[in-house]
């Protein structure tokens, strides 16, 4: 009873002054964006049929629409401090929605990539946006709207896959990620009606030298720490979704359909543990919440060679899917750690800075892949979760 009532006075909370509406629209937008992207790795298998990639080269093409979706987080946030978050957000979703449909026209593989620069360079737009606008409609509760959003987000990664195998098996692969533009395009005029039009805080004044600052700022303990965090974390997450589907069926047997399923399971988890990892991080700080986060997810990365029957491999993929929490917590503390006027530019320095070197990951993995070695390139990652834990225990007494 405990628990359901406080889930029930913060959704009161998250909805009280209409900002509800508002949070709905963003959400959705990122739930569609979030979830079109994890529908690459389960077409991978149908791509490299139709286009003759290796494991490392579906890498690539992954590891390409993650760096460019980084590298634009700079200038995303920067704009974010100067404009509209609103507008910002339909740009993104509009350009996303262009560039599904140039990735399930191209006619080579050199359009394919090229097609994906696009889509991830638009993506880049909405995230920092995202999280600005929010800190200034939740002012007390951004870990929960957060949280929120995220979990959404999560809601989209674990319908779109499974919808999207379906229709490249009844159909082909370029319906699977088609469908999802129509949705973005809807989605945008929903975020343009419902959203209030933000006045930028941080005004035209911004010079390369403030920018530049902002990663001085990062030799600090708490803020050095956390970058470092992050970079390990996205490093991890990138490698791990870019080929579980492909990992399912060709090591574990299973079929595509079912690989797809388990694959949207493991986000389906996401939608339960970000809100309640966000309201953890407004409650109990930065350190206890995220280590009660991480140590299940590095277990389950341990076990995942060493099991085989599909049930079980449920369950192990419940227990990785806990590091889903850890994007409510992080970004949190980082929207806490710098002020209105160089919240996005902060944002972006750290998100362009962590993720664009995180991007590797899926194409180092491929590379392990192709070489015979998956099995061993999960207990990898387990390695480095532990490390992340270790940091998470070492961070400065006063970030918890």
């Amino acid at each position: 009873m405990g628990l359901r009532t406080e889930l029930r006075r913060e959704a009161a909370g998250l909805w009280d002054d209409g900002t509800g509406v508002s949070l709905v629209a963003i959400a959705t937008g990122w739930g569609l964006l979030n979830g079109v992207r994890m529908v690459y790795p389960v077409v991978i298998p149908f791509l490299r049929s139709d286009y003759g990639l290796s494991l490392t080269l579906s890498g690539f093409l992954v590891t390409v629409l993650w760096f460019f979706a980084a590298i634009g987080q700079l200038p995303g946030g920067m704009l974010a401090d100067r404009y509209d978050e609103r507008a910002l957000m339909v740009v993104s979703v509009v350009a996303v929605a262009g560039a599904l449909a140039l990735v399930a026209t191209s006619a080579s593989p050199l359009v394919l990539f090229a097609a994906t620069a696009v889509w991830g360079a638009g993506h880049s737009l909405y995230p920092i946006a995202r999280i600005t606008i929010l800190s200034k409609l939740y002012t007390t509760r951004l870990g929960s709207a957060l949280g929120v959003t995220m979990a959404t987000g999560d809601i989209g990664q674990t319908v779109l896959p499974p919808v999207a195998v379906a229709l490249a098996t009844a159909v082909a692969w370029q319906a699977g990620l088609g469908f999802v533009a129509p949705l973005l395009l809807v989605a945008g005029v929903a975020i343009y009606a419902v959203t209030p039009r933000q006045t930028p805080t941080g005004g035209s004044t911004l010079s390369l030298r403030d920018t530049l600052g902002i990663v001085s700022e990062l030799r600090t303990p708490s803020l050095g720490f956390m970058t470092v965090i992050l970079f390990l974390y996205l490093f991890i997450w990138q490698s791990f979704t870019a080929f579980f589907p492909t990992y399912l069926t060709t090591v574990k047997g299973l079929t595509s359909l079912q690989a797809s399923v388990l694959f949207g399971f493991f986000f389906a988890v996401g939608v339960l543990v970000k809100p309640l990892a966000g309201a953890a991080y407004d409650r109990v700080g930065i350190r206890h919440s995220l280590v009660a986060i991480l140590l299940p997810a590095a277990a389950g990365f341990l076990l995942l060679p060493l099991l085989d029957d599909a049930w079980l491999l449920v369950g192990v993929t419940a227990l990785v899917s806990t590091m889903l929490g850890t994007g409510a917590v992080t970004q949190s503390f980082l929207a806490d750690a710098f002020s209105d006027e160089m919240q996005g530019t902060g944002l972006g320095v750290i998100r362009t800075l962590t993720a664009s070197i995180a991007a590797a990951g899926p194409v180092v993995f491929g590379v392990v892949a192709d070489y015979g070695y998956f099995d061993e390139g999960y207990v990898a990652l387990a390695a480095v979760m532990v490390v992340v834990i270790v940091l998470t225990y070492r961070m400065p007494d006063d970030t918890v």
